[in-house]
């Protein structure tokens, strides 16, 4: 019985997966697309000729045109390799139980963050099913839609958040054996895939689902792709109904006239399910890096910066672990961010910012380090407008704390602005309020590998 509109549904699926008697799995499979700079790009298509680069992020050629591009080569290689062999399908409908053990960046020790795979129904954000925390650009979507629309698959899994403080899901997918799938990624992270092909068992976890709100971590452009996807399928229908034949009015009609979920493949999406409350949860910060202001001056920045913190000066000199202790220090009573340039370094805190600086922003969104820092610093104190920010015109996003120090210690930029990271509370008390958070505000770590299962529409 198909849930609900208000109801996570999930689905076993029979996966398309790399044959390891044909390919080595270390050589084929990726980082999510939008992580693949140029430089991984040509790493990965010198690996293997059936690294999955070529589908999901094929080079451009100069020749290109509506006939041959990356699109239609996508397609091709999926289709060729389909046929020979290089994927298998699995034979029965399955979850795949996926588990990351990874050092944290900056961290001592490893942890493990444990999920799994399964196929998700796509809903509207006005179903009250699935929320996002962050605003969508069209031009990726545009990309991820002609890839979709040309390959009729996914090939990795959106990164989904569900609530379950007593873990009993996990509970239940407690893998045994040895792992279906093994590989450590150029990070060092190792990633483990078990089936799970119980009918009983993988009825039990859709029934522990069900009740479940779903907040979308990683991948907001593929599943606002895969709407669109859906409901430029739902039309096709709609339009070739046989005359005489009630026409759905909506693709949840669709779904729950099909019955089985795989009657209506475009309706689901391939997706890693992760519990919010499990320890193994991360979550980065991504500081920003001010370059290009030809009139800064820390003394400018330290002088504005007063009419909104308390701001104190720490030794300029500050490496990065330093840096990182400050932080999560002066974090444990409130906000905190450390601004360094070439010669200051200034913890700012205890924000004191009157509510005109937050027109139309949620006391949720006010508690948020980076939108103090976007609203208050970025904008109000160096006078960069909120357009230049969203452009990345004057500002670079960076994960790593040491490289943001020596891009304003070689010269290259005026100010790294430097955070602790976002928290899952906010996250979530955000998603579900129905509101989002400055862009990237949140890395979640590691990253999810494209190409371990795929999900072929047809």
């Amino acid at each position: 019985m198909p849930a609900s509109p208000d109801m996570a549904y999930i689905s076993p699926f029979r996966a398309l997966r790399y044959d390891p008697a044909r390919v080595a799995l270390p050589d084929v499979v990726t980082q999510p697309y939008d992580k693949i700079t140029p430089e991984m790009q040509d790493r990965y298509y010198a690996a293997s000729p059936h690294n999955l680069v070529r589908i999901i992020l094929g080079k451009r050629e100069p020749t290109d045109h509506e006939g041959e591009n990356t699109y239609t080569r996508a397609a091709a290689s999926f289709r060729d390799w389909r046929r020979q062999g290089i994927f298998l399908q699995d034979g029965q409908p399955s979850l795949y139980v996926y588990h990351q053990r990874f050092a944290v960046p900056g961290g001592k020790g490893e942890l493990e963050r444990r999920g799994f795979i399964a196929l998700g129904r796509i809903e509207d954000y006005s179903t009250g099913v699935v929320f996002r925390h962050e605003q969508t650009l069209a031009k990726p979507k545009a990309d991820r839609l002609d890839l979709l629309r040309s390959t009729r698959a996914h090939f990795g899994q959106l990164f989904m958040l569900y609530s379950d403080p007593a873990r009993e899901i996990e509970g239940l997918l407690v893998p045994g054996g040895d792992p279906a799938i093994e590989v450590r990624d150029e990070y060092g992270v190792s990633h483990r895939i078990w089936k799970v092909a119980d009918p009983t068992l993988i009825e039990l976890v859709r029934g522990k689902m069900r009740d479940k709100k779903l907040i979308i971590a990683d991948g907001h452009h593929r599943y606002e792709t895969a709407i669109t996807y859906r409901n430029e399928r739902q039309s096709e229908l709609a339009a070739t109904a046989p005359s005489g034949v009630p026409r759905p009015r909506s693709s949840q009609e669709v779904l729950v006239r099909g019955g089985d979920a795989e009657g209506v493949p475009f309706q689901l999406v391939m997706m890693t399910f992760v519990n919010m409350d499990s320890p193994g949860l991360v979550i980065l910060p991504t500081h920003r890096v001010v370059h290009g202001l030809p009139s800064f001056s820390s003394g400018t920045l330290q002088s504005g910066a007063r009419r909104y913190f308390g701001v104190e000066e720490v030794d300029p000199s500050i490496d990065a672990y330093r840096a990182n202790v400050i932080l999560r220090e002066a974090g444990h009573a409130g906000m905190a961010l450390l601004a360094v340039t070439g010669d200051r370094a200034l913890l700012l805190d205890r924000p004191k910012a009157g509510p005109e600086m937050f027109a139309g922003l949620s006391l949720r969104q006010q508690s948020l380090d980076v939108l103090q820092l976007h609203k208050c610093v970025l904008e109000g104190v160096l006078e960069i407008s909120e357009e230049a920010i969203r452009n990345q015109q004057n500002v670079s996003y960076i994960r790593d704390t040491g490289e943001a120090l020596a891009r304003v210690r070689s010269g290259q930029a005026n100010v790294a602005f430097l955070m602790n990271p976002v928290r899952i509370e906010q996250v979530r008390d955000i998603a579900f309020a129905g509101e989002v958070l400055p862009q990237k505000s949140t890395d979640f770590y590691p990253k999810l590998l494209s190409g371990l299962t795929i999900y072929a529409l047809e």
